[in-house]
């Protein structure tokens, strides 16, 4: 039977693709089976790794993929260099990126459009439906407005019935405690981010019981990028962190792996989605970013790092405009950087507080904790800390005895689990936003 109704979803980067689009395409063909032809076409983002069209095409029901290279023929004159043909009727779906974007296609297309909102709706006079993460101020607006919840949430429910035998694949016992290394993807936290995991795992190797720790590998690298990270030759930022180098091993049978010069093994991950190996993770340690939203939805433990050697703003938020160009520029970018850094920091102490840290003998990081403000994503729902950010000059001995006694006290990874669920709520935004695109997709229907 052929698809009656264009599905187009815009996306940006691999974090939205990861929480957003995944669990609503996912949602999507289960719901229309071959009712839709579903497109995923990648829109200009500063942040974008450049390999996210192929983390799309391993969706399992998108049907086509359209790299961020063609956007802008594809919204200036319809076509595209593969010959791609529209229906008569679809929806465009925004979720990620600049919603102009889809509000532009959705017109050249003759399509309805959507927004998925998470902080604040734009456009919304020339919209059809608007979908709130959570309930948001708008002006009159002839577009149906939902609150349909967090998409991120559905990531719980998928790859669930899937049941990996990690320990196994990995060959330790079944019994031995699992932590997983989440370096980021993006070079500027991976230069401190692998050698600083891989110090991490150096101690945790070291005791009894022992410990397993295993990366997993974000779909925008190779094992051989990762590689060059845990490498002194490739990697001049690793001298700046007490972290340590290893060999990337690729044994014809089993995992690959990371080997340190101690003889520690970090194994490296590559299968995706990554949900049935987290699920089974003792606790995560993890940069800024998208990843503590990923593991929040899953309610997997986690320690946040934000290394204070780095002076990096985290890019949770990321930076647009002259700012955006500023820390890009390879000559003053890191300066600009650092000095954005410490604004913030200003910014969340006030100047009287900020001079007095300044004036100190020694650098105060609660402080510069404070003046941060919360920065993983659990913890700005909750507008508290439920999982542990440690910002400074990160010691790898004692972020391991952390984990360490985390590990001891299993009652608090439970207490940190429940509290994480709370956050995050039940599953159930995906099917929601397919109910309005299914509704909304007839181009005589209005809700």
């Amino acid at each position: 039977m052929a698809a009656e109704q264009d599905i187009v979803v815009l996306s940006n980067g691999p974090g939205e693709l990861a929480t957003w689009v995944y669990p609503y395409v996912t949602a999507l063909r289960q719901e229309a089976t071959d009712q839709v032809r579903i497109s995923v076409v990648m829109v200009p983002c500063p942040h974008a790794s450049g390999r996210e069209a192929d983390i799309a095409r391993r969706y399992p029901g998108v049907d086509r993929v359209l790299p961020v290279q063609e956007f802008w023929r594809l919204l200036c004159t319809k076509t595209t260099s593969s010959g791609w043909d529209w229906l008569p009727h679809g929806v465009v779906v925004f979720l990620g990126g600049d919603q102009l974007f889809a509000v532009l296609l959705a017109k050249r297309l003759g399509y309805r459009c959507i927004l998925y909102c998470e902080w604040q709706a734009r456009w919304h006079r020339w919209v059809d439906v608007i979908a709130l993460r959570r309930p948001l101020p708008l002006p009159p607006t002839r577009a149906h407005v939902a609150v349909i919840g967090d998409l991120m949430t559905d990531v719980q429910t998928l790859g669930r019935g899937e049941q990996p035998q990690v320990h196994q694949d990995l060959g330790i016992a079944a019994d031995t405690p699992l932590v997983a290394l989440m370096a980021g993807s993006k070079p500027n936290k991976l230069k401190l981010g692998v050698p600083l995991c891989l110090a991490i795992a150096d101690h945790l190797a070291t005791v009894n019981p022992p410990v397993a720790c295993v990366i997993p590998v974000a779909p925008t690298l190779t094992l051989e990028t990762l590689g060059r990270y845990a490498d002194p030759q490739h990697n001049p930022d690793l001298k700046h962190i007490a972290g340590t180098t290893a060999q990337l091993q690729q044994p014809l049978e089993g995992i690959p792996y990371l080997e340190t010069p101690k003889g520690t093994k970090v194994y490296l991950w590559q299968q995706l989605p990554n949900y049935p190996l987290l699920r089974q993770v003792a606790i995560a340690v993890t940069t800024v970013g998208a990843n503590t939203a990923e593991l929040a939805a899953l309610n997997v433990p986690m320690i946040v790092l934000l290394p204070a050697q780095q002076l990096r703003v985290q890019r949770a938020h990321p930076w647009d405009g002259l700012a955006g160009l500023l820390v890009a520029l390879p000559a003053i970018g890191r300066h600009w950087t650092a000095l954005v850094f410490w604004a913030l920091v200003a910014k969340g102490l006030g100047w009287r507080q900020f001079w007095q840290l300044l004036q100190a003998p020694e650098m105060d990081w609660q402080l510069v904790k404070q003046g941060l403000g919360y920065k993983a994503w659990p913890n700005l729902w909750a507008q508290q800390e439920i999982v542990p950010e440690l910002v400074g000059p990160l010691d790898p001995h004692a972020v391991a005895q952390q984990i360490l006694y985390y590990l001891e006290h299993p009652q608090d990874l439970v207490a940190m689990k429940a509290a994480l669920q709370n956050v995050v709520g039940d599953p159930g935004a995906a099917a929601k936003l397919v109910d309005l695109t299914l509704k909304i997709a007839d181009k005589g229907h209005r809700l």
